[in-house]
């Protein structure tokens, strides 16, 4: 009886330290996961802040960029955050990191529509038509970058570093993140005026030689559209406008953007470069899709230096049946 006893003590014993030793191996790769998954926020939190200085940096002081390589820039720092975006996607949240994973998913979804949206005015901006418009749309983008930066400092930052802490994990914290430069100025729409006025006047409203865009064909899921007369289109699932530009100048011209009014409702697309004499084409979806009969209004926004943009715009009238 002594001996069978011991026996299951030891065997007891035994379990327990299995157990135990399960666990621990359990709650180290726990916490390893949690450590990795804040190590890959802090180095995107890091890249982060410094596009953000690299684009403020040059909002603020051009330096001897012309116009073209002051735009190509942008668009640079503008693809920068579209990555950073889609690594964020793809981080894989463990534990408790769930709230933060999609805190931090709508954070750089804000960031990325903003870049995008900036990076497809600031041609225009810096030129003469239609500048005071693309101005005053970068201005609203500053908002929803302020709305990101606040989002992250509010709930990202406390929920990640809460979950860390609570693992009794240290030293693993995730760091501060605002792409908006600290203060009010950039929110200003004059304050973003009088940043990309200093900057035509520094480096020129254009590159030399002559600038202008024309609208080609302009078609509606394959129906070729004619100003003046109607089209009928099978109404269905989302029709796709699809829109041809020509560059009609002597430059490239970057981050070209295409609007789209469907009764009101403005759509956009941008097509990343046009060489100079080569034409190409951008497709916007119709989202919500129309129905009936319906006025379709394409523009496409003037570059730096185009003197004229009346073959800029057309109208259509199309029946979605």
């Amino acid at each position: 009886m002594l001996r069978r006893g011991l026996a299951l003590g030891g065997g007891l014993i035994l379990l327990i330290l299995i157990v135990l030793g399960v666990k621990g191996c359990l709650d180290a790769r726990a916490n390893r996961a949690l450590s990795d998954y804040a190590r890959n926020v802090t180095q995107i939190a890091e890249e982060t802040e410094q596009t953000s200085k690299a684009f403020f940096s040059k909002l603020s002081d051009p330096g001897t960029l012309s116009v073209t390589e002051f735009v190509a820039e942008v668009n640079a720092d503008r693809s920068a955050m579209d990555n950073y975006a889609s690594r964020v996607d793809g981080l894989s949240a463990p534990g408790d990191m769930g709230n933060a994973q999609n805190a931090l998913e709508l954070t750089y979804e804000l960031r990325s529509s903003a870049m995008t949206e900036i990076a497809s005015k600031i041609s225009t901006a810096l030129g003469d038509a239609g500048s005071a418009r693309a101005t005053a749309a970068i201005a609203r983008q500053m908002q929803k970058l302020l709305a990101a930066d606040v989002l992250y400092a509010n709930v990202v930052r406390p929920e990640i570093n809460g979950v860390l802490a609570s693992n009794g994990i240290e030293g693993s914290d995730v760091p501060k993140s605002a792409f908006l430069p600290e203060g009010t100025k950039w929110l200003e729409e004059s304050s973003v005026s009088s940043a990309l006025g200093a900057i035509s006047s520094s480096t020129g409203a254009a590159t030399p030689g002559v600038h202008g865009l024309g609208l080609g064909g302009v078609s509606v899921s394959g129906t070729e559209l004619v100003e003046g007369g109607a089209a009928t289109v099978a109404a269905g699932e989302t029709p796709e406008v699809e829109v041809e530009v020509e560059n009609q100048g002597e430059s490239t011209e970057n981050g070209v953007t295409v609007t789209v009014t469907v009764d009101g409702t403005e759509l956009q697309g941008t097509i990343e470069s046009i060489a100079a004499g080569e034409t190409s084409s951008v497709s916007i979806p119709l989202t919500p899709a129309p129905s009936g009969e319906a006025t379709l209004e394409v523009d496409v926004e003037t570059v730096p230096g185009e003197q004229v943009s009346e073959n800029n715009e057309a109208s259509y009238t199309v029946s979605f049946e």
